[in-house]
């Protein structure tokens, strides 16, 4: 007999997820190659890990539910990358590429993901190569 654990996850994880499996179609419908999902270490996590033309790429999403007035978004994501979640990202992404041995050209990339939930549409934007 299978059993179903209840869902624990808060309604902000539950549009963190979802808002992750967007940018992941979004990727691979933009030529990206997925390596790797929510590689996590004590001092922070990078949300996804991509490959393309031999470049690494380490994708933070950032997704919000919109709330707009007269069509303009009142949140914008982006705003939440800030200085100290830029260097736990340096951090985690220099561990990534020690402990998989890696020396190769990488870059830091922003996902923003806004949804809206009435009509169950994304718009999905992306920030390259984000100095840290």
């Amino acid at each position: 007999m299978l059993i179903m654990k209840p869902d624990t996850r808060t309604p902000k994880r539950k549009l963190g997820d979802i808002g992750e499996n967007i940018a992941c179609e979004f990727l691979k419908k933009h030529g990206y190659e997925i390596v790797e999902r929510n590689y996590l270490r004590k001092w922070g996590e990078i949300d996804i890990v991509t490959k393309k033309a031999n470049i690494i790429h380490f994708v933070e999403v950032k997704s919000v539910s919109c709330v707009t007035y007269q069509g303009l978004a009142l949140v914008r994501p982006e705003e939440n990358m800030h200085p100290w979640k830029l260097k736990r990202l340096g951090r985690v992404i220099q561990t990534y590429l020690l402990h998989r041995k890696l020396e190769c050209d990488w870059q830091l990339d922003l996902i923003t993901v806004k949804m809206d939930m009435t009509t169950r549409r994304a718009r999905v934007e992306m920030i390259e190569n984000i100095v840290i």
